[in-house]
């Protein structure tokens, strides 16, 4: 993909919002941007629609910041507030019908092999926890049986946020919600042990709360793919409007929970992963 695509056309340039033109001006592609350049450069609009103390927002800035080549990234999403986000980035992006990703992501990633036969393409799925364990589970874990070569990444923020704040697959077990008044009354599903049933080469749990754990997992994860075979990341990414959480609070709540026990980062990888990412970290 050539980064000249994304300028914006003269015949616009005098119309488009600032927050755009600097977008453009200055996005991550080229650069070697890693999180450690955070705030140094535009991967997303701060007046992005997401609400105040968003956890996915802050994960997916983090996650964007991580990318080892976003000049030859495309996202693949569905519907969710992630989806609320995505046209606010400096990335070439997907938008799928809900729970379809895993699968549009598969034929995106088949046909850039094809086109660019000389040169790694990534192509990584975002998405939340009901359209990746819930409503697009089959798709999911069909591309991970087939060991096609994506990453996928959770925004978990354990409900359907976007809807009004049902139950999901990833909402604790006694979860009250606006539409589980009386608790979940069963348990989260633990997707990582799935993930890694499947066939992830690379498996992942993480928060933003700890932002270089996060961002070196977003990074093995999508070198791993390119090399060894499907991987996947879970992002814990709370929501303050339907959790009741104070949007300045958000950290300290995912925090909370870590220290409780209540979310558990891991990291799970196979041999060949293993070997793969000894040999090319070791030369960095």
């Amino acid at each position: 993909m050539k980064t000249g695509m994304l300028r914006i056309s003269p015949g616009f340039d005098d119309i488009m919002p600032s927050e755009y033109r600097e977008l453009v001006d200055n996005g991550p592609y080229g650069q070697g941007y890693a999180i450690k350049d955070l705030g140094s450069f535009k991967e997303l609009l701060e007046e992005h629609p997401l609400c105040a103390g968003c956890g996915l927002a802050l994960a997916l800035r983090l996650t964007l910041a991580s990318l080892p080549a976003p000049e030859d990234t495309v996202v693949v999403g569905s519907t969710g507030c992630s989806a609320l986000a995505f046209p606010q980035v400096a990335l070439h992006n997907i938008h799928s019908l809900f729970g379809n990703q895993n699968a549009v992501a598969t034929g995106l990633k088949r046909a850039l092999r094809l086109r660019f036969p000389d040169k790694v393409k990534d192509v990584v799925v975002i998405a939340g926890d009901g359209a990746i364990a819930d409503i697009g589970l089959d798709m999911v874990m069909q591309s991970w049986l087939r060991r096609e070569n994506l990453t996928t990444i959770m925004l978990d923020n354990e409900a359907y946020a976007n809807t009004g704040g049902q139950e999901s697959g990833m909402s604790v077990q006694g979860a009250v919600l606006n539409m589980a008044p009386k608790g979940k009354n069963f348990p989260k599903l633990s997707l990582p042990e799935i993930a890694q049933a499947s066939g992830c080469a690379y498996v992942a749990s993480v928060s933003p709360a700890k932002p270089k754990q996060l961002s070196k997992a977003v990074r093995r994860a999508i070198l791993v793919a390119r090399d060894t075979g499907p991987t996947y990341v879970q992002i814990y990414s709370p929501c303050p409007t339907n959790y009741k959480i104070n949007s300045k609070e958000t950290i300290s709540y995912i925090k909370w929970r870590e220290r409780e026990g209540l979310y558990k980062t891991t990291e799970l990888i196979s041999q060949q992963a293993q070997a793969f990412l000894d040999t090319i970290e070791e030369k960095s």
